[in-house]
C-alpha cells in the first residue's frame, strides 16, 4: 500500500539531490550568468532534470522494492498458500487485461501489499507474510482486488508524470529563490557568490525544502487514487471483500499501541491532534474508505 509511493519519493528525491550535487561540482549552470538568471533556460533545466528523475525512479521501483524488501519471487509455488496467491492475481489480471505480474512474498509483521513497475503488463505484486496471517483469504482477496486496480489504473505512471511536474517547479524556484538569497547577503566585492558552492549549497538546501512540502500534491493525487483502486477492487470481487479487508485492517491498527505502531499504520490513520500530517499522508482514513464503499452502488 503506502511502501509503493514512499519507495518511489525517497528514490525520486534522492536522485534529483544526486543530480543537483553533481552539476554543482562541474558548475553546470546555463541558466547562470553575469546578468543574472535567465529564467527561460532555468525552466529548460528544471524540466529536464525534473522529469529525469521521476522516469528514472520509474523504471527502477520494481528492482529497488525487491531489494528494500528483500521479496522472494514466486516462480514455482513452493506451497498450497503461494498457489492459491498466484492463482487469484492471475485471475484477476486475467479480468482487467493485464500481463501477469510477478508476485512475491516478504517478511514483515505488518499487514502489507504493494504493487509497482513501469508497465502495468511487466508489474510487481508483493505482501507481506503478516497480511497472510492476519486476514482470512476473503480479506486478502480485497487488498489483491486492490493493488490489481492501481496496476490497471497506470497509476505509477500517472504518479510519475505527477512527480515531473512537480520536481521542474521545485527545482525551478529553489534556483530562483538561492539567486535572491545569495544576492542579499553577497558581499559587493564577492562577485563570484552568484555561482560556485555557496549559491548551489543554498539551491539543494531550498530544493529539499520544496520538495517536502510539494510532496502535499502527490500525496493529494495517491488519496485521490486510494479510492478508485477500493471501488476498482469492490467491482471485481465484491464489495463485501473489500470492505471487510479495510475493517480488519482498521481492527489491527486499534489494536497496535499509539507509540508502538508500525509506519504504515500512521500514514494511514491520523490522529485528531494532529490532522495537518494528513496532508503527508498517501492514504486516506479507513474510516473514510469504508464510508466511500459502503455509499457507493457497487455490489
Amino acid at each position: 500500500m503506502f511502501k509503493r509511493i514512499a519507495l518511489f519519493l525517497c528514490t525520486n528525491l534522492a536522485i534529483i539531490l544526486v543530480i543537483s550535487f553533481v552539476l554543482s561540482i562541474f558548475n553546470v549552470g546555463p541558466y547562470l550568468n553575469q546578468y543574472g538568471l535567465n529564467y527561460q533556460a532555468l525552466l529548460i533545466y528544471a524540466l529536464i532534470i525534473g522529469f529525469t528523475g521521476a522516469l528514472i525512479s520509474l523504471f527502477i521501483s520494481k528492482w529497488m522494492a525487491i531489494h528494500a524488501f528483500n521479496i522472494q519471487l514466486i516462480d514455482k509455488p513452493a506451497n498450497e498458500q503461494e498457489s492459491w496467491l498466484v492463482a487469484e492475481v492471475r485471475k484477476m489480471s486475467n479480468q482487467r487485461h493485464i500481463g501477469m505480474p510477478d508476485v512475491g512474498i516478504y517478511q514483515s509483521p505488518e499487514p502489507n501489499a504493494f504493487a509497482t513497475g513501469w508497465n502495468k503488463n511487466k508489474a510487481l505484486m508483493a505482501v507481506s507474510t503478516g497480511l497472510l496471517q492476519s486476514m482470512n483469504r476473503d480479506e486478502v482477496e480485497g487488498v489483491l482486488g486492490h493493488e490489481i486496480s492501481h496496476i490497471a489504473n497506470g497509476d505509477m505512471v500517472t504518479l510519475t508524470l505527477i512527480q515531473g511536474v512537480v520536481n521542474t517547479f521545485v527545482i525551478f524556484f529553489a534556483r530562483v529563490a538561492a539567486f535572491f538569497v545569495t544576492q542579499f547577503f553577497r558581499r559587493d566585492s564577492d562577485e563570484s557568490a552568484n555561482g560556485g558552492f555557496i549559491y548551489y549549497g543554498v539551491a539543494i538546501l531550498f530544493e529539499l525544502l520544496f520538495g517536502i512540502l510539494a510532496s502535499m500534491i502527490v500525496m493529494w493525487f495517491s488519496r485521490y487514487r486510494e479510492f478508485r483502486a477500493d471501488a476498482g477492487s469492490a467491482r471485481y470481487v465484491g464489495k463485501d471483500k473489500m470492505i471487510k479487508a479495510l475493517k480488519r485492517l482498521q481492527q489491527l491498527t486499534s489494536v497496535a499501541p499509539e507509540d508502538d505502531r508500525a509506519p504504515a499504520f500512521n500514514t494511514m490513520k491520523i490522529s485528531g491532534h494532529h490532522r495537518w500530517l494528513a496532508l503527508f499522508s498517501s492514504h486516506p482514513p479507513l474510516e473514510k474508505r469504508i464510508q466511500a464503499l459502503q455509499d457507493s452502488h457497487l455490489r
